[in-house]
């Protein structure tokens, strides 16, 4: 099933070859993560080494090859926020949620990551989640982030 719909998404790429890092990234959302089924029939369809495909979804932080979660939290640990208590905040974020910093929650709902700068360091410290960023974070803020997600 992977492998047809990866098909699908790579013919859908009229780009080829050179549209790797799009096709990756549709496959990425299409799944919330790389599988290594989609992978291998990425390296297939364009007849190249399968390290090549790794090559490239190694060098980006934004692909995954494990499940994330339908939503995606990042805190920033750039300096502007650590000074400003990002460790608090994070440490609040990965207590809401019950997972630590790099993991997925047990329901797949949420991921939690980390990231050395966002740069909008005026708004630090910073969480982005699901694509919205919310600034000026307090630990009770942070806390109130999550229960109205969940």
């Amino acid at each position: 099933m992977v492998a047809e719909k990866t098909k699908k998404i790579i013919e859908n790429e009229k780009l080829g070859k050179r549209a790797l890092i799009t096709i990756l990234q549709k496959v990425q959302s299409e799944y919330n993560y790389l599988p290594v089924e989609a992978l291998n029939q990425i390296a297939l369809t364009f007849e190249m080494p399968l390290a090549e495909v790794y090559s490239v979804a190694t060098f980006y932080k934004t692909f995954s090859f494990k499940p994330r979660g339908k939503h995606c939290a990042t805190v920033c640990l750039g300096t502007a926020c650590h000074v400003r208590g990002a460790g608090r905040i994070l440490s609040e974020a990965e207590k809401a949620l019950g997972v630590k910093a790099g993991e997925t929650t047990p329901d797949n709902e949420y991921t939690l990551e980390t990231v050395n700068c966002l740069g909008a360091c005026a708004l630090g410290p910073i969480i982005v989640l699901d694509k919205t960023y919310h600034g000026l974070m307090t630990p009770k803020k942070t806390e109130g982030l999550f229960k109205k997600k969940r």
